[in-house]
């Protein structure tokens, strides 16, 4: 089994779907796939957090392009047998969730400032949740987990960290059966161990969530689906001699990561080093290129 994480460019659009579909089918089943909120999405809703904090209700006008956005993409990749379903599944969410959650911000101006932080992580959630329930409709045969119920966070000194010992738990409670089917989680969201609010890991946090998924299930390898071809020599924006790495050891990409390198989210390493599976990272819209493989 192996873990495969796709970003925000990869659910995007529709062709990156269709890429992620033909590149996950042509797997061994049972896979995991872990997925980001449809690119762009996650800024869109916190813009829209700010929007309503003003009283701006116009907020809501990007809720219904965001509707619009996803139930293109619903028609065209997810197989038509699902698709009504998961059309229902967007509109419910962003009727019965998003839209009281940006009317709570738009219509009290005395809500406290740790609520209107446990309400915008509410919200910045349902990115991760939209672009989940497409991608599970793309497959006859995918099975939907909600990162939710098994991710766990906890406060320390400074900030939030991931409780690893509930999170273990409850990871394995939940994906005690991974013997077909190709299973779909998000990225990023989870939850506080006492309180139960909606948290997340830090943006880039899809990287991390996946890490951990291929950590605690002791996956074969770890791939990380992107819009670059892997780790490169240098920035191919002001290099365009830059030449793809085509294998590295975990501290190597750690000191790259660390250094600015934005190709995997820094804590993403840690985890996958100790057990010592190699993290592949490969470009969605370019599947045969053989990418960048990390390893002990």
């Amino acid at each position: 089994m192996k873990v495969m994480k796709f970003g925000g460019t990869s659910v995007g659009s529709i062709e990156s779907l269709r890429n992620l579909k033909d590149i996950v089918n042509a797997e061994d089943k049972p896979v995991i796939v872990v997925v980001s909120a449809m690119g762009g999405f996650t800024n869109q809703l916190l813009a829209m957090c700010e929007q309503a904090q003003q009283r701006d209700i116009s907020c809501l006008d990007g809720l219904e392009q965001a509707r619009q956005r996803h139930h293109d993409a619903i028609d065209g990749v997810v197989v038509e047998s699902m698709r009504a379903e998961v059309h229902a599944t967007i509109d419910r969410f962003i009727d019965e969730s998003l839209k009281p959650y940006y009317l709570a911000l738009a219509t009290n101006p005395h809500m406290p400032v740790d609520e209107i932080e446990r309400v915008c992580d509410a919200i910045v959630a349902h990115g991760e949740i939209l672009s989940s329930a497409i991608v599970t409709g793309m497959f006859e045969d995918g099975v939907p987990h909600l990162s939710l119920n098994f991710m766990r966070t906890q406060r320390d000194g400074a900030g939030r960290v991931l409780d690893w010992e509930e999170t273990g738990r409850l990871v394995k409670e939940d994906f005690a059966d991974l013997t077909e089917g190709v299973h779909v989680a998000q990225g990023f969201i989870s939850r506080d161990k006492l309180s139960g609010d909606v948290t997340n890991l830090g943006r880039g946090g899809s990287d991390y969530t996946a890490a951990i998924l291929a950590t605690l299930l002791d996956a074969e390898a770890l791939e990380i689906w992107t819009d670059v071809d892997g780790f490169m020599t240098a920035d191919p924006r002001t290099h365009p001699d830059a030449t793809v790495i085509p294998q590295m050891t975990y501290a190597q990409a750690q000191e790259m990561c660390d250094a600015g390198a934005k190709v995997i989210y820094p804590p993403t390493i840690a985890p996958v080093a100790m057990k010592n599976i190699p993290v592949w990272v490969k470009n969605t819209f370019n599947p045969s290129a053989p990418g960048t493989v990390i390893v002990n």
